[in-house]
């Protein structure tokens, strides 16, 4: 009789005994993320060889990834070439999942481990959680700042045109051209400059935005040499270092905040936008603080001969 006993009670143990997998949170990831990694954990594992096991994991009806333990031979799926896990770790009671963000999907992923007889399953999801490049508040600066630099210098333009008429045709309409030019190129980055996650049409956008402000500096540069009252003066000579500081700035925050998926120096990329933005203001002013104390300049006259009284 005790030998019916004991097998009785072994039989009922192994057949009530299944794979106890552990419930998880959904887990997010961002674009911040190169890697994605799905847990799933099995809190009672007794096999000590891999032989033992059998893993696969799914989305929906879809093979992911599928480890025989039997055969040590990993297979990923169709549209998840990357996936893998650390088979190693399944003894320990680790059947994680890990792969490329390219490869993740959101949704539901089932974990279904095999360890022998007994076996579990558990669903776990995952979430994509957006993550701004930029706060609402530093996209509008970004742009604000560029397109206010360049209409100061269209206030530069008018002041040039209208109060110095010795200013030849040629230079006004290189100038008009320049401007034009830089004012096309700077909206059609604030275009592609949309807020949201990082991207490469927005890395090509805030580009657009912020190299082309060198040209801001060439046409500070002329209009200064061009008006007649103004010249390379000890002010206008500082104005211009300021924008070359501001330029600067600008381009090493660009820099800094394409190579990361959060612009961390965002500050240092705007204080350089801001100060491009207040040297035209102060070139503004100074023109038109120069010009006020100016007669309007008019072309030479030829002076004309009075005729000899004989």
């Amino acid at each position: 009789m005790w030998p019916l006993v004991v097998l009785l009670l072994a039989s009922a143990s192994c057949g009530s005994a299944q794979l106890i997998l552990n419930k998880t949170k959904p887990v997010e990831y961002t674009i911040c993320n190169k890697t994605v990694v799905i847990p799933c954990f099995v809190s009672n594992v007794e096999a000590t060889v891999l032989d033992d096991f059998y893993l696969k994991w799914k989305f929906g009806n879809e093979n992911v990834f599928t480890f025989d333990g039997e055969q040590r031979s990993s297979t990923p799926g169709k549209n998840f070439s990357s996936a893998t896990i650390v088979p190693e770790a399944l003894l320990n009671g680790t059947a994680s999942l890990k792969m490329d963000r390219s490869d993740a999907v959101p949704g539901n992923y089932s974990c279904e481990v095999t360890e022998l007889s007994r076996e579990g399953e558990i669903i776990v999801e995952l979430k994509h959680r957006v993550v701004l490049w930029f706060s609402p508040n530093e996209n509008i600066l970004i742009i604000i700042f560029p397109m206010l630099a360049i209409l100061l210098f269209w206030g530069q333009f008018g002041v040039v045109t209208l109060k110095y008429s010795t200013v030849t045709k040629e230079k006004t309409i290189l100038l008009f051209v320049a401007g034009l030019v830089l004012t096309i190129v700077m909206i059609v980055g604030a275009i592609l400059f949309i807020p949201g996650e990082y991207s490469t049409k927005k890395a090509s956008g805030l580009g657009l935005i912020v190299v082309p402000t060198v040209i801001l500096i060439l046409l500070q540069y002329s209009v200064f040499m061009i008006a007649p009252a103004i010249g390379m003066s000890s002010f206008s000579i500082a104005i211009l270092i300021l924008q070359v500081l501001g330029f600067v700035l600008s381009v090493v925050g660009l820099r800094l905040c394409i190579s990361e998926c959060i612009a961390l120096h965002s500050p240092l990329l705007i204080s350089g936008l801001g100060i491009i933005a207040l040297a035209e203001l102060l070139g503004l002013v100074y023109m038109k603080f120069i010009a006020s104390n100016q007669r309007t300049i008019q072309p030479p006259r030829k002076a004309v001969e009075e005729p000899l009284n004989e």
